[in-house]
């Protein structure tokens, strides 16, 4: 604690009396610095460490049969392409041969991607099997071009996300799909995103 030193008596006045020395106080500071380190202790153990953000993940169910645990129903699969100057083109269930399933579609305004996925979500919904889970079969497989940007990729991906798609995979495109993309990109004007 503080401590204060008052030797010195009382004080007299007058002719040949001495003057009593003046002496300073003195403070102790050690129980300051016991109290300092209390405070950290308690604010050390009280605080709460931040939490770690990551992804959350929907991992496919563990089947019996590893064949079937990446197939998707034809029905609630959508394909999307992504080509150079912001093209971007899709294809519901399977390619077809003669191609005339692949069609165009642009990142907004008329035809917007985001109108083919609403609209797919809405079919899947409406032969869904399950009341539960009515978008459960609902898969689409983006897959980017050769010519596509990072940035398209980033966009897609938004677009996920802002329409709820629970799944979706990244996938290698094949050289058929690159074909008709680099078949349609040489056809189309550029677009701007």
């Amino acid at each position: 604690m503080a401590e204060l030193d008052t030797s010195g008596g009382g004080h007299k006045k007058g002719p040949g009396v001495k003057k009593g020395k003046k002496l300073s106080t003195r403070v102790d500071l050690t129980p300051m610095v016991d109290l300092g380190f209390l405070l950290i202790t308690f604010f050390i153990f009280t605080t709460t460490m931040s939490q770690p953000t990551a992804m959350k993940l929907l991992l496919p169910d563990d089947k019996v049969k590893p064949e079937e645990q990446n197939k998707a129903k034809e029905s609630g699969a959508l394909t999307i392409l992504m080509g150079a100057d912001n093209h971007i083109y899709y294809y519901e269930g399977q390619l077809k041969n003669d191609a005339s399933n692949f069609l165009s579609a642009s990142y907004n305004g008329e035809n917007s991607i985001r109108d083919v996925i609403l609209k797919k979500k809405a079919y899947v919904r409406s032969i869904a099997q399950d009341p539960n889970d009515p978008e459960h079969d609902l898969v689409v497989v983006i897959k980017p071009g050769q010519n596509c940007t990072y940035k398209n990729v980033i966009d897609i991906l938004d677009e996920m996300s802002i329409n709820v798609v629970k799944k979706f995979a990244l996938v290698d495109v094949f050289d058929i799909e690159q074909q008709l993309i680099d078949k349609s990109d040489a056809t189309a004007t550029p677009s701007s995103n």
